[in-house]
């Protein structure tokens, strides 16, 4: 059996994959051209055509209809057969032993802190979530995170200095001008990403993060090799959030943890502290708040020296955060004030990272009337009318952008007028929190829009909350 003369890499590109399901070959043949390095009459010559036919097309002069051709492009480029609305084609049989991976099955916990092992790492996790299928999708739902010790303990290696690792052969021509470029892109999608919801954009994020795995499999010069690691850390850490957004909490979670090692090869100690945060933030919605607080404590340790006030207080919060949901509400408190010193130390200088710019006094409020909530549901009359103040207070002084924070301020506070008997507040807020969301694509929305329906239910006697409920079932059923 002939070897692909198309790189796995490019073969897993978003553009090029739509292109040979829409029968596009003008699209198709051009980025073969492109990025997997193919003439036209290497195109030619690998399935059966003329190299003048392969230019008519190129050039939108004629188009590919005939089955015949279609099976001989899918032989020849090695084209699996369901990329062209073909069935599997007996080459793709003999190799299925080393078919794509299973996008259930999360990342080994023993590799190596190598930066080549993080690069094999990315390329495994993008190429399997690029080819997922629905019985895959529906096995990557079903699948849960990891907890205890299995988890905690494959995160250590982010203390130590990594393992030298294998070199890479292929030379890169990548310059500070092009990196300066993917560090944009990365930080548009993380920003997308943070106002609306990752569901619209996550595939997009998985073909720039594919992108950049396959640069990092160059031999890039030393500061762009560094930087490079950066950009995948972040694209990383967006591709997690919008996993979890779309109910995929394990797959989420190995993106996570991807992240974390690449802000390690990257030397980005800051981000690894945010990556960390961000797993104990997915633990304590999966009510895992002892391994939440495990990992809000490892980041600490390990930013201890390069922290800025911002990056500390947004520590302290997800610390109170698990504290609050052990219990423990006078260590809450200590925590939150403990926030709230660190964030008076922040000003405008830009010292800290872009990424931790929106941890602001509206975050911070937005996030301790979230906590104060959830004790309000065990004790309304002592908590539920300080969160309402904390979540009123965050939404006063919420800037641009803030949609996803926003839809989840207005749920939250809808909530404490239940929890405090004043319907009419309810329904207003109620109303308004549906219009917040209504703009915004996110899982842990859509879960704050199902608890904020379950408030509603025992006062069937009121035909303002009937109709507020009425709202909330038909956003639901979208």
């Amino acid at each position: 059996m002939s070897p692909s003369p198309i790189p796995s890499g490019v073969l897993a590109r978003p553009d090029l994959r739509h292109a040979l399901r829409e029968h596009d070959f003008a699209a198709a043949f051009r980025l073969l051209k492109q990025y997997a390095g193919l003439s036209q009459n290497k195109i030619a010559l690998a399935c059966g055509l003329t190299p003048g036919k392969v230019s008519t097309i190129m050039s939108g002069s004629a188009q590919i209809t005939s089955i015949e051709v279609l099976r001989r492009i899918a032989d020849g480029l090695r084209v699996p057969g369901d990329l062209l609305g073909l069935a599997a084609r007996p080459w793709e049989r003999a190799r299925a032993p080393q078919s794509v991976p299973d996008p259930e099955v999360p990342l080994r916990v023993d590799t190596p802190w190598q930066a080549a092992a993080t690069v094999d790492l990315a390329a495994r996790l993008t190429r399997a979530d690029l080819a997922t299928d629905r019985r895959a999708l529906a096995r990557a739902l079903a699948a849960t995170a990891m907890s205890g010790p299995v988890l905690l303990d494959s995160l250590e290696g982010w203390m130590h200095p990594g393992e030298a690792g294998r070199r890479r052969v292929r030379p890169g021509r990548l310059g500070l001008r092009d990196i300066e470029q993917l560090e944009e892109t990365a930080r548009a999608f993380r920003a997308w990403n943070h106002s609306y919801g990752g569901g619209l954009r996550r595939r997009a994020v998985l073909g720039q993060l594919s992108e950049v795995t396959a640069l990092l499999g160059e031999h890039q010069a030393p500061d762009v090799e560094e930087r490079l690691y950066r950009v995948l850390a972040v694209l990383a850490g967006t591709a997690a959030g919008a996993a979890w957004d779309c109910g995929l909490q394990r797959r989420a979670q190995d993106y996570y943890r991807l992240s974390l090692r690449a802000a390690h090869a990257g030397g980005d100690r800051l981000w690894g502290a945010n990556v960390l945060a961000g797993m104990a933030r997915q633990l304590l919605y999966a009510g895992r708040p002892s391994d939440a607080l495990e990992l809000v404590r490892l980041a600490q340790d390990g930013s201890r020296e390069v922290a800025g006030p911002r990056l500390r207080a947004m520590l302290h919060t997800r610390e109170a955060w698990a504290l609050a949901a052990m219990g423990r509400t006078a260590a809450f408190t200590r925590a939150t004030e403990q926030a709230r010193h660190a964030l008076s130390g922040a000003d405008g200088s830009g010292r800290e990272p872009y990424w931790i710019g929106y941890f602001d006094e509206a975050e911070l409020a937005g996030t301790t009337g979230g906590r104060r909530l959830e004790l309000a549901r065990k004790d309304p009359h002592l908590h539920a009318e300080q969160a309402g103040e904390e979540i009123r207070h965050a939404l006063a002084t919420r800037g641009e952008g803030a949609g996803r924070a926003v839809a989840l301020d207005r749920l939250g506070l809808a909530e404490t007028c239940f929890l405090l008997g004043d319907l009419h507040s309810a329904v207003a807020e109620t109303h308004a929190a549906v219009d917040a969301a209504s703009g915004v694509r996110s899982g842990r929305v859509r879960e704050g829009a199902q608890w904020l329906y379950s408030c509603t239910v025992g006062h069937g006697h009121s035909a303002p909350v009937r109709e507020a409920r009425a709202r909330l079932r038909e956003q639901l059923a979208d």
